[in-house]
C-alpha cells in the first residue's frame, strides 16, 4: 500500500467515524431539512435506522480503516451506504453532497486500489 492509499484510507475512517458519532452526540449542527429530504430522514428516524444503526456502522467501517484490518471487508460494507448518501443528496439535498461525493470517490479508489481482493466476488 503506497502512503496515498494510507493517507486516504485514514482520511475516510475518520470522516465516517466524525459522521457516525455526530447522529449519536450532534456536536455538528445539521441544517433543517425541507420537503422530501425532511420526510425521508423523519422516516428513517422514526424506524430505529438511521439512530443508531447506521451510526454504529459508519464508526465501525471507520475504525476498521483507521486500524488496517479487515480493509476490503470494510470497503464492502461502505459501498452501498456510500452510494444511497450520494443518491440522497442528489436527488433530495443537494446542498450536502461534497461530503458524501468525499465518501463515494474515497471508497471508489480505495476498492480499484484492493481491486485483488475482489477478484474472488466477481
Amino acid at each position: 500500500m503506497n502512503k496515498l492509499q494510507l493517507v486516504l484510507r485514514i482520511v475516510l475512517g475518520i470522516v465516517l467515524i466524525v459522521f457516525g458519532a455526530n447522529k449519536f452526540l450532534q456536536f455538528m449542527p445539521m441544517p433543517p431539512m425541507e420537503g422530501d429530504a425532511a420526510t425521508f430522514m423523519g422516516g428513517l428516524k422514526i424506524s430505529g435506522y438511521m439512530f443508531p444503526l447506521l451510526g454504529i456502522l459508519e464508526i465501525i467501517i471507520g475504525v476498521l480503516l483507521i486500524l488496517n484490518k479487515a480493509v476490503p471487508f470494510a470497503l464492502i460494507l461502505l459501498a452501498p451506504l456510500a452510494v444511497n448518501m450520494v443518491l440522497f443528496h442528489a436527488a433530495m439535498a443537494p446542498v450536502g453532497i461534497g461530503p458524501a461525493a468525499l465518501v463515494f470517490i474515497l471508497n471508489a479508489y480505495l476498492m480499484y486500489a484492493n481491486w485483488d481482493k475482489f477478484k474472488g466476488l466477481f
